[in-house]
């Protein structure tokens, strides 16, 4: 009899037998399939099939018989899962298999069995063997013994016993499409022969345990038994096997010959170890991370110049200096074949892409990158590594990276390593040493590796925010790199050119349906951002698309949204920071000074009264040290020159002076502000008042004379902000005036002094 159009399930890791039962649990969800067939099943008939090999939905792999099943029970779950109960009722053969929109149909006719004479002896011994598994088998119930007399023919009974057996999917698939009874009774007693003979063997082995086994080991009863097993079964490699294999890579290894004789000596260690020895897993990882390393595995570097620039100044605006620096060493190796990369260190404040422009070389030169990060670090192992002999001993970071770079070659980047510290442990810093020597580090020896590489390939680029804060004697082997502060038109091209691209990517927004114009830009650069680089400026942005988006979805229509000032404070609230802004009008006893902080530059106002005492001298403005040691110089330096400066000493020596410094809740240090400290106190005594559009920078010594500081470009940046319109600055300071930029410096008048006197002349 043929049937027509029954839904067919294809089963790959659970087989049912006729006049069995199974139970299937799926996902209404994610099995999609199985959900269909189950609400659309017909007559709760259903063709089970088991592929024999990987079944990767191609009909013609699967194979010509399979089983018919009745649907017994369909109930629903929590967790939105559905529960079969599936009972097997005959083999048929599959005539046909098509496929309608991803679910299988099938014609299948019944499979005619005919009878042969020895199906009785075959009935007897399958029944003995069967008995004779059970009382081996610790996991063989007896209550199939009981169910054995009520089976009416030999087919019945293979499939009941195949049902039991505990034994691989691959040949209970193969009972299936057996369909002649003696065949696959001769099956059956193979398996469980096979299966008894692998019993016997484990009672064996457990017995020849026990015997070995002394009151000292019998704790290591359980791992010893596994071991044996999995010996007998081949499972587990012996130490000659692994040996062989690690010879092999030996052999394919790019190394020096002396590094390839201390692998193979380990390794020959290692064979000879024995099994229970402590030793192997050290000795094992030895030799790992030996024949893991790119110990002449390189890259092939970019030599294009003009593509690698084109690769830079598309990721990074501006930062000449950095940039013409690669291409010098890209031209000075094509030209003289040199194979020594140079050792840069990017110094900056946060957020002016130091980390980034490093990743953007790597990009360019086309080589591997590495990076850690040593801030923090106190601990000298963590750079050189831990000697061997220690338990859970690795080499250092700098050994982990090149391994994970896969390149003996790389761009390696050693980020914030002012933050290192030093403590009974060692000092990380003084490790470093060797690593960023040129002289030192083409034989660098890590203490786990033990063995000379190579590190005069790699192109070793470190970051810090403060040189102040690295050993002198690690400065002296890194060429140095200043990345200063942005100015505000800095900060806007960087905006529009790299930033809003960026985020409009990142938002799913595109120019046609989001702009926002230069005065926006300007505005939340100014109100809403305070700092030398431009991460906080790419968050705000990114906030403003994340409302936009919103919006529109919430509208769920398409507006085009162009932001100007209103629309950036809609967004984003008031405006965040106010920079420091001088007095509104000339007062006496007050003076701008200006001030590097970590987010650029800014004016600095000091006020100074003085009031009936006995010469004392009152600081206030959380002053660190410098701070106040600069006002009292300036105060010393009035009192040392009243005559030159027309002043009464018995207003100095009668009076008390308090010296203020506004935003008393701001930490302020800094060797420069000796100037403007003395010009309030002239000011003050002679009753003369300063110019509030005037600010200076520069400290001074006991005979006046005005010395050079540092930060002048962010401290011009900050004063032009603040609508200063005139600077006095130290003359040794004309170097660092072609920084600023031409916009900033059109604006502000500058004058150059020497000695006080030369401020003294100018104001007063």
């Amino acid at each position: 009899m043929k049937i027509d159009k029954v839904h067919v399930l294809v089963l790959e890791d659970i087989v049912i037998f006729p006049n069995t039962e199974i139970k299937i649990e799926y996902d209404n969800v994610y099995e999609n399939m199985m959900y269909r067939i189950f609400n659309d099943i017909d007559e709760k008939l259903v063709l089970v099939v088991n592929p024999i090999e990987d079944f990767f939905h191609d009909i013609t792999s699967l194979p010509n018989v399979g089983v018919l099943c009745r649907l017994k029970i369909k109930m629903t779950i929590p967790n939105n899962k559905t529960r079969l109960v599936i009972e097997g009722v005959r083999r048929v053969n599959i005539d046909k298999i098509d496929e309608e929109d991803k679910i299988y149909y099938a014609n299948y006719s019944d499979v005619n069995y005919y009878s042969e004479n020895d199906e009785d002896k075959y009935y007897g011994i399958l029944q003995k063997t069967l008995e004779r598994y059970i009382s081996k088998a610790p996991y063989m119930s007896n209550a199939i013994i009981s169910q054995i007399v009520k089976v009416p023919n030999l087919s019945d009974f293979c499939d009941l016993i195949g049902s039991y057996l505990a034994i691989d999917v691959k040949k209970k698939k193969k009972y299936i499409t057996t369909t002649n009874p003696v065949e696959r009774a001769k099956l059956i007693v193979i398996d469980i022969n096979s299966d008894i003979k692998f019993l016997e063997l484990e009672r064996d082995i457990e017995q020849e345990v026990e015997d070995n086994v002394n009151d000292r080991e019998k704790e290591y009863y359980i791992k010893e038994r596994i071991k044996m097993l999995q010996q007998e079964l081949g499972e587990e490699e012996s130490i000659e096997d692994e040996a062989e294999k690690l010879t092999k890579k030996l052999n394919k290894l790019k190394c020096s010959n002396k590094t390839k004789k201390v692998i193979k000596d380990e390794i020959n260690r290692l064979s000879k170890m024995p099994e229970s020895s402590p030793e192997i897993g050290m000795t094992r990882d030895y030799i790992n991370w030996m024949l893991s390393l790119p110990w002449n595995i390189k890259t092939k570097d970019n030599e294009n110049l003009n593509d690698v620039k084109k690769i830079l100044d598309s990721s990074h605006y501006g930062l000449n200096d950095v940039k013409d620096r690669i291409l010098e060493f890209l031209a000075v190796k094509q030209n003289a074949k040199s194979t020594k990369s140079p050792i840069l260190c990017f110094i900056g404040p946060p957020g002016v892409g130091k980390t980034s422009l490093a990743q953007s070389i790597a990009k360019a030169l086309n080589r591997k990158m590495a990076k850690i990060s040593v801030g923090g670090i106190n601990d000298e192992a963590e750079i050189v590594g831990h000697r061997r002999t220690y338990i859970g001993s690795n080499p250092g970071r700098i050994i982990q990276g090149i391994k994970k770079a896969g390149s003996c070659n790389p761009v390696f980047i050693i980020d914030e390593i002012d933050k290192m510290t030093k403590d009974i442990k060692g000092d990380p810093a003084s490790s470093l040493l060797e690593v960023l020597d040129p002289e030192q580090n083409t034989k660098f020896s890590d203490h786990y590796i033990e063995e000379e590489f190579d590190l005069s390939q790699v192109f070793f680029i470190a970051t810090a925010n403060y040189i102040e804060q690295i050993p002198y004697e690690l400065i002296d082997r890194l060429e140095v790199i200043n990345l200063s502060s942005y100015t505000e038109y800095e900060k806007l091209d960087i905006a529009k050119n790299y930033l809003l691209p960026k985020e409009l990517d990142e938002s799913g927004l595109t120019p046609l349906t989001f702009t926002i114009d230069d005065d926006a830009l300007m505005h939340v650069i100014q109100n809403y951002t305070k700092e030398a680089g431009v991460r906080e400026l790419d968050r705000i942005l990114s906030s403003i698309m994340r409302k936009v988006v919103k919006e529109m979805l919430l509208n769920k229509k398409q507006v085009f949204y162009h932001i100007t000032i209103e629309e950036v404070e809609k967004y984003l609230g008031k405006p965040k920071y106010l920079y420091m802004k001088p007095v509104s009008s000339m007062q006496v006893g007050i003076v701008n000074g200006m001030a590097y902080t970590t987010s650029g530059g800014d004016i600095l106002p000091i006020e100074v009264t003085y009031f009936k005492g006995k010469g004392n001298l009152i600081l206030t403005g959380s002053l660190g040290d410098v701070m106040q040691e600069s006002c009292k110089i300036a105060l010393s330096y009035l009192k040392s020159h009243t005559n030159d400066f027309d002043i009464d000493i018995k207003l100095l020596e009668e009076n008390d002076v308090h010296i203020h410094f506004p935003e008393g809740a701001v930490n302020k240090d800094g060797p420069s502000a000796g100037i403007a400290i003395t010009t309030a106190l002239v000011s003050l005594f002679k009753s003369v008042a300063v110019d509030n559009k005037l600010s200076m920078t520069g400290e001074i010594t006991l005979q006046g004379r005005v010395l050079p500081i540092g930060g002048l470009k962010e401290k011009i940046i900050g004063a032009r902000r603040a609508g200063i319109n005139h600077i006095i600055v130290p003359n040794d300071n004309k170097v660092d005036i072609d920084e600023i930029p031409d916009e900033i410096k059109k604006d502000i008048n500058i004058t150059y002094v020497k000695n006080y006197k030369d401020v003294y002349k100018n104001i007063f």
